[in-house]
């Protein structure tokens, strides 16, 4: 809609308040109200805020920041009915001056969006599958039922939960494909339909607060949490790539044995080259390495493939007639990243092996859980990072990804990440004192 045409919605409509939204460096949403008065206001010249005691905005000298709506974002909240309906719009976090905020994620991944429209790609298309967990409250891990990979009533009673979040989605203009039980007890995931990379990460923002909104109101608890329950899968965020050219797939080549083009398969390779690097960013807590673990379905060696879903990028099948639909998935990003960072890097990564020219290594066939580690050290399969902590030693030494997130987002996000673990590492666990405390 045009600016005048939301004016107009909200008069119609008789819109009480406007939600406007923003992310800080750590992927969590901030939000403040303003009066549908300050709207034509905000339009123009956008509504000031103290960015002091936002994660990874500005120092206390310099804290004065404005948000500016996107017009483009704009949808009426289904979940919330105060004294009228109530509409949420995505802001761009700007200076005082109108300069676009360095601190602000969104400005990140517009930035990378900016570099690959100059190497010649109008579209960055993705497609992210989060998967979640539903728990009875949170204060525990109580889960709802023991059901598994597809499973139906009675087992999955969060059918009904998934049924709700998804009619809510699509009110807010976001398509759904399909959605279903996961593998693990009480785990469910709801796949977004593929879209330009800065839309679906307002989607995903979006979508972390509806899952969570609908478990409330049903006196639930849901969880992006990347490994929850010990033993049982974890929840991953495996994300679908394309880049386009106008309406073209540059992923697609007719002629290859794999339908993949020369720039698909410098992509692959980029991101291969590069996923030790940016690891962090795409599995940004200490938790998430829980789930990076061997046997629990979640990529743990840096390898490609079509079928082999032990790799770390896939190569889904091509369909006759479905050239548009080309991509490759990664598989280790977790739905409590950040995902206009984890955008940003995973695009550069692809970038720089379109650059580059970058050489894609043969595809590994064969179950790399299997394979000794001897025979991953022949056929050079190397490792994600075991920790957060080597994670982050990894992404500190990174050109690629400063470059990506700017120094400001960098800077900060490596020593956030540092300070987590330094707390972290300086815990006692249960699990310590029930192995240690009667032997030792």
């Amino acid at each position: 809609m045009t600016r005048q045409e939301i004016l107009k919605t909200v008069k119609r409509k008789k819109v009480a308040f406007i939600r406007l939204w923003f992310t800080d460096v750590l992927g969590f949403l901030k939000s403040f109200d303003m009066p549908v008065e300050e709207l034509p206001h905000a339009l123009s010249d956008g509504m000031g805020f103290d960015g002091s005691s936002i994660e990874g905005f500005s120092r206390i000298e310099e804290s004065d920041m404005v948000v500016k709506p996107d017009i483009s974002t704009f949808q009426i909240m289904p979940w919330v009915d105060e004294e009228g309906p109530v509409a949420r719009m995505f802001c761009d976090v700007v200076e005082p001056g109108g300069k676009p905020f360095d601190g602000d994620p969104r400005y990140v991944l517009k930035r990378n969006l900016a570099e690959a429209k100059r190497m010649g790609f109008t579209t960055f298309n993705v497609g992210p599958e989060l998967e979640y967990f539903y728990f009875r409250n949170a204060g525990g891990t109580e889960i709802l039922d023991k059901g598994g990979y597809f499973d139906l009533t009675p087992m999955d009673i969060g059918q009904d939960l998934r049924r709700k979040t998804v009619l809510m989605l699509e009110k807010m203009g976001i398509k759904v494909e399909y959605w279903h039980h996961e593998v693990a007890s009480s785990q469910h995931e709801i796949d977004l339909r593929y879209n330009d990379a800065l839309t679906m990460a307002d989607n995903v923002m979006t979508y972390r607060v509806i899952v969570k909104e609908v478990a409330m109101q049903n006196n639930l608890y849901a969880t992006f949490m990347p490994k929850p329950i010990y033993g049982i899968s974890g929840s991953g965020m495996h994300t679908h790539m394309s880049l386009f050219k106008g309406k073209k797939n540059a992923f697609f080549e007719k002629k290859d044995k794999l339908h993949l083009s020369k720039t698909a398969k410098y992509f692959i390779a980029g991101v291969l080259k590069h996923s030790r690097e940016i690891c962090s960013v795409c599995c940004q807590w200490v938790n998430s390495y829980k789930r990076l673990v061997p046997g629990y379905e979640a990529p743990v060696y840096v390898s490609w493939a079509q079928r082999n879903r032990s790799a770390l990028v896939r190569v889904p099948m091509y369909k006759p007639g479905k050239e548009k639909a080309t991509r490759v998935e990664l598989r280790n990003p977790d739905p409590a990243c950040n995902p206009y960072l984890a955008f940003s890097v995973m695009l550069a990564a692809g970038l720089e092996g379109i650059k580059k020219k970058y050489k894609l290594p043969a595809q590994v066939a064969n179950n790399i859980y299997r394979m000794t580690e001897e025979e991953r050290n022949d056929a050079g399969i190397e490792s994600l990072p075991d920790d957060l902590f080597d994670a982050i030693r990894i992404t500190e030494k990174s050109s690629l990804v400063r470059k990506a997130l700017g120094d400001k987002v960098f800077e900060y996000f490596i020593r956030n990440k540092k300070d987590e673990w330094d707390d972290y590492r300086k815990q006692v666990t249960k699990h310590e004192i029930g192995k240690y405390l009667a032997i030792l």
